[in-house]
């Protein structure tokens, strides 16, 4: 039995594609998903499953919601191993301690051509970044609300993204390693 996390793009946004989450929960345990918990609205979820394959776990979890609810969200599946890997390979432990202010913006594919001068251009002096693997770390010690790099990664990166800030980061390894 493997532990996963499952991170949602653009659930319970903005009063768009609302779901509550106590009803997540007990779609997810529908479809055969154990030890289901999840962390705030914007969508993070520790369970585990037997299935081996995320990509298979993604479409079966985004096609049940399609059918009760009016959207199909885009859903990031990973191993607690590979999420894991990801928090241990952040390239600013420094800014652990700001943790609203370091995001790990999860990566729907792989990227193939990221836009880096374009990256440069946009974003703001104080801000550092690194693109590894199937993350890009950001840490903006102005905050995110205000940065141009935020609101235009997804293009820039060429991909479709899903941000989560440091500090829901480590609940999420917490409610995993306690699973």
């Amino acid at each position: 039995m493997q532990t996963y996390i499952a991170l949602f793009r653009g659930i319970n946004i903005g009063g768009h594609n609302i779901i509550k989450m106590a009803d997540l929960r007990g779609l997810l345990k529908d479809i055969g998903l154990r030890d289901v918990n999840s962390y705030i609205q914007s969508g993070n979820v520790i369970f585990r499953s037997e299935e081996v394959d995320p990509e298979q776990l993604a479409q079966d979890i985004s096609a049940k919601i399609a059918k009760k609810y009016d959207f199909e969200p885009r859903v990031l599946i990973s191993k607690k191993g590979e999420f894991l890997h990801i928090m241990e390979s952040n390239p600013f432990p420094e800014a652990e301690t700001d943790s609203r202010r370091l995001h790990v913006f999860f990566l729907t594919e792989m990227i193939e051509s990221p836009d880096l001068e374009g990256i440069e251009e946009v974003k703001r002096e104080s801000e550092q970044y690194e693109l590894k693997e199937n993350a890009f770390y950001l840490y903006a010690p102005e905050g995110i609300g205000r940065s141009k790099l935020v609101s235009q990664i997804d293009r820039l990166l060429g991909v479709p993204t899903t941000g989560r800030n440091w500090r829901t980061m480590r609940k999420i390894r917490q409610m995993a390693e306690e699973l």
